[in-house]
């Protein structure tokens, strides 16, 4: 009888530690957002030094799922994520405006750079990305896009286009090659190859293979890369954590969350420049 009672008291004890761990474990997943994000973030490294300072504020984890910009805000219009930091401002504003995210907000920018072999056998270098590609273009130098919809992308073509580009690939010459991949791979295919490639410099400055590439172009003000941050509507997806979402939102924006940003360097050199305007 005494062994019994021992057996089921351990067996009550035990349910009840069950039951504890399952209460805590849903308790701790509860308390974490998924954000869908470009790889330029991810890539550059900046996620690994910002989130836990996020975390430190709120105790609230983060699930990052690094996408090209176009990808990220696909994904949040099915509902699988929370919150949203992209970069490209046209599609950002157009996913706001057909109500599947709650406000965008300004967070912080940096510039897209060219890549290039360093001997520069497209003639390239210059502050001139326009100029640079109708180069490349008319010597079919070896290019890689990123091919995938990303913020990065999206820039691209308008370069192109500015170039006198058709949306054909041939008018690119006969070395454009899509990809279809993130900025860290496009560069790794760059690299090997001894090829062209619009980058972030966030990635790029994080980047170690880089064989024989160099920053060719770079101070153009038409490579200003602006970063963007939004909740996604709850009114579209009810399952959206939107009131956590908001937090990292307004953290991110606030003056502690924009100094975690500047404070963000590699080698002494700073990635990204918050700029957010609440």
């Amino acid at each position: 009888m005494t062994s019994f009672r021992s057996f089921r008291a351990v067996a009550l004890v035990s349910k009840t530690v069950a039951a504890i761990v399952l209460v805590a474990s849903g308790s701790a997943f509860a308390q974490s957002i998924t954000m869908a994000s470009t790889t330029s973030t991810e890539q550059s490294g900046l996620f690994g030094y910002l989130l836990p300072e996020f975390k430190k504020a709120s105790g609230l984890d983060i699930k990052v799922v690094a996408l090209g910009t176009g990808q990220a805000l696909d994904m949040a219009r099915r509902g699988d994520a929370d919150v949203l930091f992209v970069h490209d401002q046209v599609a950002e504003e157009k996913f706001v405006a057909d109500g599947w995210g709650v406000k965008r907000y300004p967070v912080m920018y940096n510039d897209f750079i060219l890549i290039g072999p360093k001997n520069d056998p497209a003639g390239t270098k210059g502050k001139d990305i326009v100029q640079a590609l109708q180069k490349l273009a008319a010597t079919n130098g070896n290019f890689i896009s990123r091919g995938d919809k990303s913020g990065t992308h999206a820039a691209e073509l308008r370069y192109w286009k500015l170039a006198g580009a058709e949306a054909a690939n041939t008018s690119k010459g006969s070395g454009y090659k899509e990809c279809g991949c993130g900025m860290g791979p496009a560069l790794n295919i760059a690299a090997s190859s001894g090829a062209y490639v619009l980058a972030d410099r966030g990635t790029w400055l994080n980047f170690k293979n880089r064989a024989d590439l160099a920053i060719l172009v770079e101070g153009d003000t038409k490579l200003f890369n602006q970063y963007g941050v939004m909740v996604v509507n709850p009114a579209k997806h009810p399952h959206v954590k939107a009131q956590d979402a908001q937090k990292f939102v307004d953290w991110v924006v606030s003056p502690a969350g924009q100094q975690a940003i500047a404070g963000y360097k590699i080698g002494g050199e700073q990635l990204f420049f918050p700029n957010a305007t609440q």
